[in-house]
């Protein structure tokens, strides 16, 4: 009976989103990219699905691009395309390290571990591959089907592939695996790194979002998303499992060709098990966002996200992992500890083939005395990165890091780690 409600409610909002869908659509200036091959199809009927498929929304720098090989049916309804790259990255870690291929800066020891030192790496983390099928629909709109997956190390037992996205959109509707409705994929800056500043936002979940547009400039969207948690457990407590769903929304202005700013809201409802009472016991978690990006000039762009709130820990890169969801409040209960975290950056390009790109980031953890006096305060992320097209698919790139975590006591400690980096796409 529930499936059948939930199929009811999302046939409704595909339904009533068809007509605010036909007024977003873009006019014929649109050129179809050199690089896109039409293995079979009338390429200038399906001029309107190509489009959709080289104008993704809410993509990151360290997502895919769209794919190369396409196909397309004789009408220009339907386009399926097959994608991926590559990504091969060596990097040296020197003055302080961390025992990991991503950059994470809650995992930089403290104090200094001599043993971690010095570090040289390589990996094809991040990797991937992707299908991606458009259609057009006289009274939905356009329909979509995405599957990626990605490259990850499983240790001793080599590497592996993962599932990244997978989901299903019709109109303004979307179901299934993909990135958090609170995350601003666009905002984030150009690294080489797969994990990316401490202080950015970076989350996938199931979930199913409304997400209208009205006119040219005005976007909204608002989701239910199944919650993940992680927690510190105080004595005499213990995780349950989640009742309420994760409730993110936002209200977009965009202009120009890459510019916007948003405006988040994240609602969290976060249940735990107080033993020494008996009793189940619920605490609220939120936060806000304000994110966007800011083309200044024609060659030169900002970046910038800044949020603030209560038990979200899972949605921050730094925090995600470390049971920073709910932590013990010092009176045998658990509490959502208050953070703060941001990141501004700027990218550069000098030419379409070449551009550079840097950012400073943030993330700040708030009433946490009770985890001890080497619990995590902040962490502090740099970066510094160049990157060269030599031909549209084959791109090359340096970049330098700077990571710093301070504990609440006082003691800190830092790691620099240089990445040189060789991508292909397809």
């Amino acid at each position: 009976m529930n499936r059948l409600k939930s199929a009811a409610i999302f046939a409704i909002l595909a339904s009533s989103s068809a007509t605010v869908y036909a007024h977003n659509d873009k006019d014929d200036s649109f050129l179809i990219p050199q690089r896109a091959v039409i293995v079979t199809g009338d390429s200038l009927k399906g001029k309107k699905l190509i489009e959709v498929l080289y104008t993704p929304a809410n993509r990151h720098f360290r997502d895919p691009s769209a794919p190369r090989f396409l196909l397309l049916d004789r009408e220009g309804k339907v386009a399926f395309g097959i994608g991926g790259s590559i990504k091969g990255t060596a990097s040296y870690d020197f003055c302080g390290a961390i025992d990991q291929s991503s950059f994470i800066t809650y995992d930089i020891p403290v104090p200094k571990n001599p043993a971690l030192r010095d570090k040289l790496n390589a990996s094809i983390n991040n990797s991937s591959l992707f299908m991606q099928l458009v259609g057009s629909t006289e009274h939905f709109g356009n329909y979509q089907m995405y599957v990626q997956t990605y490259v990850t190390n499983l240790g001793d037992s080599g590497f592996g592939l993962r599932l990244r996205y997978a989901y299903l959109s019709l109109g303004y509707v979307t179901a299934g695996l993909t990135s958090s409705t609170f995350v601003d994929g666009n905002a984030g800056v150009a690294t080489i790194d797969n994990q990316g500043p401490c202080g950015e936002l970076y989350a996938q979940n199931v979930l199913v979002q409304y997400n209208p547009h009205f006119g040219n400039h005005w976007s909204a969207a608002l989701s239910v998303e199944m919650p993940k948690a992680t927690y510190t457990l105080a004595e005499n407590t213990e995780s349950l499992n989640q009742r309420v769903p994760d409730i993110p929304a936002y209200i977009q202005y965009a202009w120009g060709k890459k510019s916007h700013i948003r405006l988040s809201a994240l609602y969290r409802n976060l249940s735990y098990r107080d033993l020494a009472s008996g009793k189940n016991r619920f605490v609220t978690g939120w936060a806000a966002q304000l994110s966007g990006v800011a083309q200044l000039t024609p060659a030169l762009t900002m970046y910038y996200q800044g949020i603030a709130g209560k038990g979200y820990g899972r949605y921050v890169n730094d925090f995600a992992g470390n049971g920073l969801d709910l932590i013990p409040d010092g009176n045998g209960r658990l509490k959502a500890p208050t953070g703060m975290n941001f990141e501004i950056g700027f990218q550069y390009e000098f030419s379409p083939k070449a551009f550079i790109a840097s950012s400073y980031s943030q993330a700040r953890l708030y009433g946490q005395h009770s985890l001890g006096s080497d619990a995590y305060r902040y962490g502090q992320y740099v970066s510094m990165s160049g990157f060269y097209n030599i031909v549209p698919d084959l791109q090359i790139g340096l970049e330098y890091l700077y990571g710093n975590r301070a504990d609440i006591n006082h003691v800190h400690n830092h790691a620099n780690r240089i990445n040189a980096m060789l991508k292909f796409s397809f």
